[in-house]
């Protein structure tokens, strides 16, 4: 699909032309595939937190994008920092745990630092946009006095 002349690709695309999206989604199949290979016992602890923790990321990016309001996004998209870092730390405790190799711990170390990076460049376009201030958080909600 071919874009509009003065819209970007984003336009096009929505959340999933989002670098940092894509890069989540990566790591949320990289923590199922690992997952699905770790001993029944951690099924209710560690496979547990690693999947909410990998799955909070791509999630709050999702609706962070969706909202209207430029803070209201920004809320969304701080919580994915702190989901895609706890991500990080999982596949960490998982290597220490012996569940994977110095290269996945690598690889999820490397594609995580990349989202953040990516997404840090996001939040800060959407701090200069400042959309939706002028409809709900441009005035005084309490009288002058």
């Amino acid at each position: 699909m071919a874009t509009k002349q003065g819209q970007g690709a984003e336009s096009v695309k929505g959340v999933e032309g989002l670098r940092c999206y894509q890069l989540a989604l990566e790591l949320f199949k990289a923590a199922y595939k690992l997952v699905a290979a770790m001993p029944d016992y951690e099924k209710y602890n560690m496979a547990s937190q690693l999947r909410r923790a990998a799955l909070s990321a791509v999630l709050n990016i999702a609706e962070g994008y969706g909202r209207y309001h430029y803070l209201d996004k920004l809320r969304f998209f701080y919580m994915a920092r702190g989901s895609l870092t706890e991500t990080r730390s999982a596949f960490t405790t998982a290597h220490i745990a012996g569940y994977t190799t110095m290269e996945q711990r690598d690889w999820a170390h490397s594609t995580e630092a990349e989202a953040q990076r990516s997404l840090n460049g996001y939040i800060a376009f959407i701090r200069r946009q400042h959309q939706g201030q002028e409809e709900f958080g441009a005035k005084v909600l309490r009288p002058d006095r």
